[in-house]
């Protein structure tokens, strides 16, 4: 009644009265005023960042036959027996280290189990498992597991089935929808059959099957939204969210969270048509969007470690929303720093954005090569795809086993970052930029206690004439 009249009679109130007068009105109708719905929709878009760059990875990989990068549908794994090259865009910073097997399980009717092969020193190779917040929820593989054969169970939040005997491990997740990003060390190309070989015996079985048990009804087919990388960063993230959060349990910490959402029209398979929106509530809604995403570009540019951003949820801390989100923008599906730690440089020394027309040096000091038990690397990535760069060597990282780096008289190690060759016997320690903005990541696996403490860091990169 009270807003009726203050809508009929409003051209007669003073213009700051009507204002006041319809927010309250709003706060009694429960619809939130202009500043809470973009307060809630930055919340719900950082929140929903991290899921939904995970989710690109899904559809194109699991739900889309046409993609290049499709696996081939559900529980079973697609092999990669060669590195990635700048032609590979399914996922942003891809590692020029370890080829990858890709894995997608739907846990809805049964569980799956993950049999894994004996494995000889020295070969490295881990099975990284991630739910569809992008949480690490798992690891199998030589550093969590060992190198002997073995079966592992992988049940989501609603099984209580029996589990058979032969299984090693069980791990539970907090989604239906998992996915292993698998990695394995290659050391050169004669060693391609031997890796390849190695990969094939990664197999997925169903848990009726690998029992000899009577298979259960089929889960009803997904029926997700094609992935629009535009639409879904901007107002359209609210339906891939509502698509996404039937497969993704509410966990009690997050109740009041989503209280807040649901006033913005977030909810569990839950319509939503933006076009539909009154344009003040949809103009809240981008703005806070555009907060969101502000925030979220500025803090990424700032890091530079990544050992907070990835892990289970209660790894990521109190501040899990940000941490993920941080570290699907920097590059989703890292590892736990147990696995490996990631080091990156995005500015140079004047604090602009590195560009490879510009000439750098990474020079680490004798004595002060990066603490690891297994390798390093360092990958260059052209901005802002965060995608490998074509350069006339084909050489898209550098580390400890690049054959041609070569260390100076003093013992040290200089790596030239730079767009152009820079000639003078330097050419074997030359990590290709593109001429324009780039930025790099340094991973470090079987991290040390130094590296894992911050007691080791990077060097700064130095500009060189």
């Amino acid at each position: 009644m009270l807003l009726n009249l203050i809508l009929r009679f409003r051209h007669r109130l003073p213009l700051t009265l009507a204002l006041g007068l319809l927010a309250s009105c709003s706060s009694l109708t429960g619809a939130p005023g202009p500043d809470e719905t973009r307060a809630i929709a930055r919340e719900a878009w950082l929140y929903a960042y991290a899921p939904l760059q995970g989710y690109q990875t899904l559809y194109t990989q699991a739900l889309d036959p046409a993609s290049n990068a499709y696996v081939g549908g559900f529980n079973r794994f697609r092999h990669y027996s060669r590195l990635y090259t700048p032609a590979d865009a399914d996922i942003v910073t891809p590692n020029n280290d370890t080829p990858y097997s890709w894995a997608w399980l739907d846990l809805r009717a049964e569980p799956i189990v993950l049999s894994l092969p004996a494995v000889a020193a020295p070969r490295y190779y881990v099975n990284q498992w991630f739910d569809l917040y992008t949480h690490n929820f798992a690891y199998t593989g030589v550093r969590a597991t060992g190198r002997a054969a073995g079966n592992y169970l992988f049940a989501g939040p609603h099984w209580n089935g029996q589990v058979p005997p032969g299984i090693a491990q069980v791990f539970r997740s907090e989604t239906d929808i998992v996915g292993t990003l698998t990695r394995t060390q290659l050391n050169g190309d004669a060693d391609l059959p031997a890796m390849a070989a190695l990969q094939a015996h990664y197999r997925l079985t169903p848990l009726s099957q690998f029992a000899g048990t009577p298979a259960p009804a089929a889960a009803p087919q997904l029926l997700l939204p094609p992935w629009d990388k535009t639409r879904a960063e901007g107002i359209g993230f609210i339906s891939y969210l509502n698509a996404l959060l039937p497969l993704m349990p509410a966990v009690p910490a997050e109740k009041a969270a989503f209280e807040r959402f649901a006033k913005i029209g977030i909810a569990p398979g839950k319509a939503f048509d933006p076009d539909a929106l009154p344009a003040a509530t949809r103009a809240a809604i981008e703005a806070g969007i555009a907060d969101a995403s502000e925030e979220l570009s500025t803090t990424a540019i700032a890091q530079t470690e990544s050992k907070k951003f990835f892990g289970t949820r209660e790894a990521l801390g109190n501040d899990y929303v940000m941490n993920r989100a941080m570290g699907a923008m920097l590059g989703i599906y890292g590892n736990t720093k147990e696995e490996a730690v990631y080091a990156s440089q995005q500015k140079g020394p004047d604090g602009k954005i590195l560009d490879g027309t510009r000439k750098w040096v990474l020079r680490f000091e004798k004595g002060q090569l990066p603490p690891v038990d297994l390798f390093w690397s360092i990958t260059m990535y052209k901005l802002p795809e965060r995608l490998l760069v074509d350069n006339p060597l084909n050489r898209y990282s550098v580390g400890d086993r690049t054959a041609s780096l070569t260390p100076g008289a003093d013992g040290s190690l200089e790596i030239y970052i730079q767009n152009t060759d820079p000639g003078a016997g330097k050419t074997g320690n030359w990590l290709p930029a593109p001429a324009g903005p780039f930025f790099f990541v340094a991973r470090f696996y079987g991290p040390r206690a130094s590296l894992m403490d911050g007691s080791w860091t990077l060097p700064a990169l130095k500009e060189t004439k």
